[in-house]
């Protein structure tokens, strides 16, 4: 891996670094499983097969990556608890709340101007 060289003053260094790994993380977590995800887990802490129930049409592999991919982010928490079989929880962290939080926003401009985007593509198609 390559580091590149910053030139200017520090904070511009770390804007630009910052700007970069929030590029990475919006990249990660803009599909729609990691979504599912989040809304599933909300304030629950769920088993792999209880979020594979509870999320509609995701497959066992999907699902193993996005729950991988969210961790690696922070975004959950997971728990293998000693048992055999081992029992895997999974949780979300103070930051996949926050998260949340923002697709909670996303989810209510959905549906606040549901009306407006469809009468937009309509006009499109047409």
């Amino acid at each position: 891996m390559v580091t590149k060289q910053f030139r200017g003053l520090p904070e511009d260094a770390d804007l630009r670094r910052a700007d970069s790994l929030a590029r990475e993380i919006f990249s990660d977590v803009a599909n729609k499983w990691a979504f599912l995800i989040i809304e599933t887990l909300g304030e629950r802490t769920l088993r792999f097969t209880e979020l594979r129930n509870e999320i509609e049409g995701i497959s066992h592999k999907m699902l193993t990556q996005n729950l991988r991919m969210l961790e690696r982010n922070g975004l959950i928490e997971r728990r293998v608890h000693p048992t055999v079989p081992p029992r895997v929880e999974y949780t979300l962290t103070a930051s996949g709340q926050g998260l949340r939080a923002t697709v909670d926003a996303m989810c209510g401009w959905t549906h606040r101007y549901l009306g407006d985007i469809e009468a937009a593509r309509r006009r499109f198609d047409t």
